[in-house]
Formats: C-alpha cells, sequence, structure tokens
C-alpha cells in the first residue's frame, strides 16, 4: 500500500492524507461496525493541542477519547473499566487518566491536550499519569483491525502506517440536537473545514 492509497469521501479533498495527519490534521472516521453508522472525528495524538480539543469539543460534543494499544496500556498501568465484555457500543474503556503534573482542573482544553501529550511521549510511565481523570483511554484489540473493525482500531493502524506515534484521539460526533451525526450530516463541514472522511473500510482493504 502507498501512503496516498486511503481515499476520502468529502467532497473538494484531494489532498495527502499522510501529510495531513502529519501536519496535525483531523479527520472523520466512519464504518465503525459496531456503533451503527455513528462518525468519529480523529487525529494523531502525538499531534495534539489544545485548539484540536476544543475544536473537537466544540464541533464533536461528543465524548473525546484516547485510542491506544493494549501493550501500551499495559505499559501505563491502564486497566479496563471492566475486566469482562465492553458495552455493546464497543468501546472499551480504561480507566480515565489525568497527568499527574502540569493541569490545574483536568477538564481544559489545555489540560487535556497535556495530559494527552503525557499519555503518549516515548518516556512516558505509569508514575507519568494519575486516575481517575479527564482523559477516557480506549483500549485496541492487540489483533488490530483484522480482529475489530472500528474506529479505535483504524485510527491507530493510520499511526502506525505513518510513523505517527502509538495513540489516536476519538470524538464521536454529535447533531445540535444531541442525536448521532452520520456521513451525510457532515459533508458540507468536512469540506468547509478541510476534514476528510475516511470510511474505515477504505483502510481494511489498503
Amino acid at each position: 500500500m502507498t501512503e496516498n492509497s486511503v481515499t476520502s469521501s468529502s467532497p473538494k479533498w484531494r489532498g495527502d492524507l499522510a501529510a495531513h495527519l502529519r501536519e496535525g490534521g483531523m479527520i472523520i472516521l466512519s464504518g465503525d461496525q459496531y456503533r451503527d453508522g455513528d462518525l468519529d472525528f480523529a487525529m494523531a495524538a502525538s499531534k495534539v493541542t489544545p485548539q484540536a480539543i476544543n475544536f473537537m469539543a466544540q464541533h464533536g460534543r461528543g465524548l473525546i477519547c484516547l485510542g491506544i494499544s493494549q501493550q501500551r496500556a499495559w505499559h501505563l498501568g491502564i486497566g479496563r473499566q471492566d475486566a469482562g465484555s465492553h458495552a455493546s457500543s464497543g468501546r472499551p474503556f480504561g480507566v480515565s487518566i489525568e497527568a499527574r503534573h502540569g493541569v490545574d482542573t483536568g477538564i481544559s482544553a489545555y489540560d487535556r491536550a497535556h495530559t494527552i501529550s503525557v499519555a503518549v511521549a516515548p518516556d512516558a510511565r505509569a508514575a507519568d499519569l494519575v486516575t481517575p481523570g479527564h482523559v477516557f483511554p480506549l483500549i485496541a484489540d492487540p489483533g488490530g483491525l483484522a480482529a475489530r473493525k472500528s474506529t479505535l482500531e483504524a485510527g491507530l493502524e493510520l499511526c502506525r502506517r505513518y510513523d505517527l506515534g502509538e495513540g489516536i484521539i476519538l470524538c464521536a460526533i454529535m447533531r445540535s440536537d444531541g442525536s448521532m451525526a452520520r456521513a451525510e450530516d457532515m459533508q458540507e463541514f468536512a469540506a468547509t473545514h478541510n476534514v476528510p472522511v475516511i470510511d474505515i473500510g477504505d483502510i481494511t482493504n489498503g
């Protein structure tokens, strides 16, 4: 697979996806088989900024999560919220986290961006984090997309392919009335904000 072979369904978007993500760009992921058409904003956690977190909070309105591998979760001492089975939504939540140092209330865009930066730093340790906190980890299936076709595994796969570090930030997208957005709702938004819509099937088959 070449770096440019993942396609976007966003109108007027013909950019280089790898370059877009490396520059801290955001995408919309669709096609999660567990979530019945729900969409997520996604970006590489290694590129997080307070502005990006604020954008997700303002335009996505859903829970902002940090997707990580199972190995990374073990390394950071992040356990599953439920060691048995996860919810029907397919969201395998870990225990919420906060950076041990450098945060105020923990909920601001700055504080959440800082916590994410601490968690995905190459030299991060369990001692750098405390629980509970305001960042919600999602722990991926070690089998990746082959085992679980969700936006979590798809986002981590893009980070792996494009050498963007070990974490993906995800935020579920809701309409202004509180219901879940669908792909057709986001086409104009995607074109206006230069946010390509990527179906995870294109990543799986790439």
